[in-house]
C-alpha cells in the first residue's frame, strides 16, 4: 500500500509565505499537505516538479459564478489560470435570497450589472431555492473543479425583505432593518462567507435604473454590519462609489468596519474620475490599520477594461439605430452588411441612445479605443489608439475603428481601459496598490461580463508581467508575489486552511514552469446555456494544478476531476505540532 496519495517531486517550492523557496518533495495524503521534504516513500501517483515552481492554489475573493455553478462543473476561466479557491456573490447581486415571482426581477439585475444574457439564466439557473441557506444547500450539492465560497448579497436581500419598495429605491423602515440584519446573520450562521453591496454607478439594471443597493442610505448599510456582528463571524464586501471623494469613501469603509468588528475589503481602483485619490484612499488604509481596523483594498494588477467587437455585447457603433436593426444576424451576414459602403455611411454618421448610461460612457471615449492583439496587449500607449493613428493618417476615427471591427472577418477584439490606466500614472499608482500590506489581488470577476470583460486571468498576467518580464523599475519578487496571490487572499477572508504548502494545509498546489507561462488572448465561444457566448482566456505553463489533493489539470487541460465543493464559512488555521501560525501584516 502507498505511503502517500501524490508526491511533488523535486520542485522549487514557494509556499505562500513570502521566504525565500525551498527545493523539496510535497507529500499529500487525505486531501492535505502531510509531509515536506525528500522521501523515498511511495505514493499513489507522482508528478515530477524538477525545474518548475510549485506553489499553493491561488484564491479569488471577488467572482460571480453564483449562477455558473448551478449549470456547469468548471469554473472557468478562473480554473484555467492556477485558482483553486474562488468567493462569489459580490457587488450586492446574486440569485438569492429570492420569492417565488422575484426570479425575473433577479435575472434583470444580473444582466445588466454583470452582463449576463437573460436567456442563458432563465435556462439555466433552476431557482430551486428561496432563502439564502436553501441556496447553500442547492448548490452544496454541486461538483466543481475549484472550490467555492458565497456571500450574501444586498440588493436581493433588500428586495426579499421590501418587495417592490426594495426595487424601487424607497427608503426602508425599521422594521425592514430589522430583518435584514436577521436575515444577514441567518445566513452567516448557515454558512455565507460574508455579506456584500455596491454603490457603484455602473451597477444599473439593463434599462439604466440602479442597482437596488445602490442608493440606499449608510444607515441600511451599517444594518448588514450589524448582522455580520450579530453573527460574530463573517466578512464585508463592497464595491464604493468613486463619485464621492476619498475622504467620504474610506469614511464608510472605516465606520462598517468599526460596526461590524470584522474584515472589510472593497474593490480598489484607479478611476479616470480621480486618477490621484488613490493616495489618499492608501493613507487612509494606513489609518485604519493603526486604529486596528481589518480594512483592506481588492485590487486587480494590470489595467482592466471593456473589450468590444462584433461578437460581443458592445462596441462604437451598437447603440446606433442602423446597427440594432443588423445586431441579432450571424456574424458572417451582420459583417457583410457593415461592408456595404451605403450602409456603413449611415452607420457611421449616426448618434449611439441607450438607456444604460455606463455603456455609453464606455463607447464615447475614441481616444482610448486600441485592438487588443494577440498576445494582448493591456498597457498600450496613447499614441497606439485608433483615434491616434487616425489623426497621424488624416482620417476620421470612426472610419478606422469600423475598418477594426471589420478585421479577422468580424472576429477582431478591441480593448477600453477603464481603471488603473492614465498613462504614465497606473505605472506608479500599481506599484504602490501591488506593494502593499493593505491590498491584495482579486477582481477576477469570473462568471461574469461574459461578453465584455475577461479578467479572470489576473494571475497569469502578474506573473508574467509585474515578476518574470519585468524590468528593475517595477518587478516584483516572486516569493512576494505568490504570497499576493495565494496567503493573503485566503486569509483575508477566512480561508485560513489554504494559501500555503506546509503541513495540515490543504492540498491546493499549482505547478508551474514560469518561463513557459503565456497569456493567450481572450477568444468567443458559444457553450452557455441556449449556445449563449462568453470570453475565454488560455495560458500556456500550469503543468498541474491540484485541489484537495486531487490532479484537476494536467498542461492546461481539465483532467475531469470534480473534487471542489462548496466551503461554509471561515476556516480555521490547521493545528499542526511544530508549525508557528503566519499572520499577515
Amino acid at each position: 500500500m502507498a505511503d502517500y496519495d501524490l508526491i511533488i517531486r523535486g520542485g522549487t517550492i514557494y509556499d505562500g509565505s513570502g521566504g525565500e523557496p525551498v527545493v523539496a518533495d510535497v507529500a499529500v495524503k487525505n486531501g492535505v499537505i502531510a509531509a515536506i521534504g525528500v522521501f523515498t516513500g511511495t505514493a499513489a501517483q507522482e508528478i515530477d516538479a524538477k525545474g518548475r515552481i510549485v506553489t499553493p492554489g491561488f484564491v479569488d475573493v471577488h467572482t460571480h459564478y453564483d449562477g455558473q455553478i448551478t449549470w456547469e462543473n468548471r469554473l472557468a476561466p478562473s480554473s484555467d489560470h492556477g485558482v483553486t479557491t474562488v468567493v462569489m456573490g459580490n457587488c450586492g447581486v446574486g440569485f438569492a435570497p429570492v420569492r417565488a415571482g422575484d426570479q425575473q426581477l433577479m435575472i434583470k439585475l444580473m444582466e445588466g450589472v454583470e452582463d449576463i444574457p437573460e436567456v442563458v439564466m432563465a435556462e439555466g439557473v433552476p431557482f430551486n431555492w428561496e432563502t439564502f441557506p436553501d441556496y447553500l444547500d442547492a448548490i452544496e450539492k454541486r461538483e466543481s473543479d475549484i472550490d467555492f465560497a458565497a456571500q450574501l448579497p444586498h440588493s436581493p436581500l433588500r428586495v426579499y425583505v421590501m418587495g417592490e419598495r426594495g426595487a424601487s429605491l424607497e427608503p426602508p423602515t425599521q422594521a425592514d432593518l430589522a430583518e435584514m440584519r436577521r436575515l444577514t446573520k441567518e445566513a452567516i450562521d448557515a454558512g455565507a462567507l460574508g455579506v456584500s453591496t455596491s454603490r457603484s454607478f455602473a451597477h444599473q439594471f439593463r434599462d439604466g435604473r440602479p442597482a437596488p443597493s445602490v442608493k440606499t442610505e449608510d444607515q441600511e448599510v451599517l444594518t448588514l454590519a450589524e448582522g455580520l456582528r450579530d453573527a460574530g463571524k463573517g466578512v464585508f464586501q463592497m464595491v464604493p462609489s468613486y463619485d464621492v471623494t476619498a475622504t467620504e469613501r474610506m469614511d464608510l469603509l472605516k465606520d462598517i468596519a468599526r460596526t461590524s468588528g470584522r474584515p472589510v475589503s472593497f474593490t480598489f481602483m484607479q478611476s479616470p474620475r480621480g486618477t490621484d485619490d488613490w493616495q489618499e484612499m492608501l493613507r487612509g488604509l494606513e489609518s485604519a490599520k493603526e486604529e486596528g481596523l481589518d480594512l483592506r483594498g481588492q485590487i486587480i494588477p494590470r489595467p482592466t477594461g471593456a473589450l468590444l467587437g462584433l461578437e460581443l455585447s458592445m462596441h462604437p457603433f451598437s447603440f446606433n439605430p442602423s446597427y440594432k436593426a443588423i445586431e441579432h444576424l450571424p456574424l458572417e451576414e451582420k459583417v457583410a452588411r457593415m461592408r456595404d459602403l451605403e450602409f456603413r455611411k449611415r452607420l457611421i454618421a449616426e448618434e449611439p441612445s441607450d438607456p444604460m448610461a455606463f455603456f455609453l460612457y464606455v463607447i464615447a471615449d475614441l481616444d482610448t479605443l486600441f485592438v487588443l492583439g494577440n498576445p494582448p496587449n493591456y498597457n498600450p500607449h496613447p499614441q497606439e489608439s485608433i483615434a491616434a493613428r487616425a489623426r497621424a493618417m488624416g482620417v476620421d476615427p470612426k472610419e478606422l475603428i469600423y475598418d477594426a471591427l471589420l478585421q479577422r472577418d468580424g472576429h477582431e477584439v478591441l480593448y477600453r481601459p477603464l481603471g488603473n490606466s492614465e498613462g504614465e500614472r497606473f505605472e506608479s499608482s500599481g506599484r504602490h496598490l501591488v506593494n502593499n500590506d493593505r491590498t491584495f489581488p482579486a477582481l477576477g470577476d469570473g462568471g461574469a461580463h461574459y461578453s465584455m470583460i475577461c479578467d479572470a486571468a489576473y494571475t497569469t498576467y502578474f506573473l508574467t508581467y509585474w515578476v518574470r518580464d519585468a524590468g528593475e523599475d517595477r518587478k516584483i519578487d516572486l516569493p512576494y508575489a505568490i504570497r499576493k496571490l495565494t496567503f493573503e487572499p485566503a486569509f483575508a477572508v477566512g480561508l485560513k486552511d489554504r494559501g500555503l504548502v506546509r503541513p495540515g494545509y490543504k492540498a491546493d498546489l499549482n505547478i508551474i514552469d514560469l518561463e513557459r507561462l503565456h497569456l493567450y488572448a481572450p477568444h468567443v465561444t458559444y457553450d452557455l446555456p441556449t449556445g449563449g457566448r462568453r470570453l475565454s482566456q488560455r495560458a500556456d505553463g500550469y503543468e498541474a494544478t491540484i485541489v484537495s489533493g486531487v490532479i484537476t489539470y494536467r498542461q492546461g487541460r481539465s483532467t475531469g476531476a470534480l473534487p471542489g465543493r462548496l466551503v461554509r464559512g471561515g476556516r480555521d488555521v490547521p493545528q499542526v505540532e511544530g508549525e508557528k501560525a503566519l499572520e499577515p501584516a
